[in-house]
């Protein structure tokens, strides 16, 4: 066999979306493992960063899915994602924390099952998504990036709003369909020290739902037996809980799959590609740019549940603008269009970008004895008068974490030079599910007909 017949087979695979998945990952998961022998890590230890990195690339990868479906399908601006993820998470909480009485120190709510507050949550964050896509979708480009951004940044105020902090509920509440006495007296929002979560866990409600409680817990006494001592459950609960993530990415992407395949994505497709075009030819775009903003929002407001509700506790400030950016970059290295490329650019940031650089400084703290780092700018740069760069590059290492906003800044423009389109972006897709080929025709390949731009899977 020929070099050129190898590099072929080879390059084959990797276009190949599993391999390719399974490659990047393997590789992340890696080097990890090999940071943390490096490290001197334990088995607990070694388990805390693999559960850690799974949890981030299972929300990056989400919540870059579902930006895909505005931006990558329908070509929709929007950057108020943590909007909608906080609108999720806060309505949840609201529904299912357990209620309390006049005069508590802590903000209560409904007290209903978290399932209830799940759907809730989903559901308001989509219908918040119809409320600012009725006017906005009729601006364009950038005029509805800041009808978006502005969107979120009031609903971090509102969190933060004393006015919202607490408020008291009616004895009966009185909905479309039933009335309902409710337990609580005091609600809300908290104000800007947030909420305590203190609902049931969604790892334990999703066990108990499938009658695998305590199945988990007597593993868990069996790890802590012959394992790993000294109550192993939250390295599990971590590590058990990311793989959860990586089984609702998993639905992201097969939803989105669907829907990308379906008349509704081809629609959608038109409209990012030319909406005049998809207006003439008698398709109500309006109609489908809004189907398309709300139900990406309710993904979104489903992400932020998943992402913060094994926290602990939420605060106003977890919802900047900045989370919005993170997203994007993610989907961008992947490629805008491709929900493969959307999975893959949420992984390579989380590992790379978001985690990467405090790694990297505790790498070189591990292997070289640097010693303290100047306090600030002006020691770190005094070194320079004599010559000497080691007190900058000190400060610049122990800054490291606060200099990753500069680090994805570089990697962006990067990429923007050099593979605007993504890893995977604007790959070749099937035009129509019906063979268009010529049978037999002059140098026809027998395929469907293929158009440029975006990715079928």
């Amino acid at each position: 066999m020929s070099t050129s017949d190898l590099r072929g087979r080879f390059e084959g695979l990797f276009e190949r979306d599993v391999t390719l998945v399974l490659a990047v990952l393997g590789a992340l998961y890696l080097a990890y493992i090999l940071a943390g022998v490096a490290f001197g890590y334990g088995l607990r230890g070694q388990l805390n960063s693999i559960a850690n990195l799974t949890f981030y690339v299972g929300v990056f990868g989400m919540m870059a899915l579902a930006l895909n479906l505005h931006w990558g399908y329908t070509g929709l601006f929007n950057i108020g994602i943590v909007g909608f993820m906080g609108i999720g998470i806060y309505v949840t909480a609201l529904v299912s924390k357990p209620p309390v009485g006049d005069g508590a120190a802590q903000v209560g709510g409904f007290g209903l099952p978290l399932f209830v507050g799940v759907i809730a949550g989903v559901v308001i964050a989509g219908l918040f998504g119809l409320l600012v896509a009725l006017p906005a979708l009729r601006l364009r480009a950038d005029y509805l990036a800041i009808v978006t951004v502005a969107f979120s940044e009031i609903v971090r105020f509102t969190m933060m709003s004393r006015t919202f902090q607490t408020f008291t509920v009616p004895d009966t509440i009185d909905l479309w369909v039933v009335s309902f006495d409710p337990a609580a007296d005091t609600v809300g929002l908290g104000g800007g020290g947030g909420l305590i979560l203190n609902y049931t866990n969604p790892l334990e409600a999703l066990l108990r739902a499938l009658f695998l409680w305590d199945p988990y817990l007597g593993f868990v006494s069996f790890v802590e037996a012959s394992v790993i001592p000294n109550n192993p459950k939250p390295v599990l609960d971590g590590l058990l809980y990311g793989v959860v993530l990586i089984v609702g990415v998993g639905l992201f992407y097969l939803l989105l799959s669907r829907t990308g395949k379906s008349p509704f994505g081809r629609v959608l497709k038109a409209i990012r590609e030319d909406e005049d075009v998809a207006n003439a030819l008698g398709k109500d775009t309006d109609r489908f740019k809004l189907t398309a903003f709300v139900l990406g929002a309710a993904l979104m407001g489903l992400g932020g549940i998943l992402w913060y509700s094994g926290r602990g506790s939420i605060t106003p400030p977890s919802f900047r603008p900045n989370i919005t950016f993170f997203i994007w970059i993610a989907l961008i290295i992947g490629g805008a269009g491709s929900n493969t490329g959307s999975f893959l650019g949420g992984a390579i940031f989380a590992g790379v970008l978001y985690e990467g650089p405090r790694y990297f400084k505790n790498l070189v703290e591990t292997a070289f004895e640097l010693g303290d780092a100047p306090r600030n700018f002006g020691e770190a740069m005094a070194g320079f008068a004599s010559l000497d760069p080691m007190p900058f590059v000190l400060y610049t290492l122990d800054s490291v974490s606060q200099l990753r906003l500069v680090i994805m800044g570089v990697v962006l423009i990067w990429l923007m030079h050099n593979r605007p389109e993504g890893l995977l972006g604007h790959r070749k897709e099937t035009a129509s599910s019906v063979d268009l080929a010529r049978p037999g025709g002059g140098g026809s390949t027998g395929n469907p007909a293929a158009a440029d731009g975006g990715d079928e899977r």
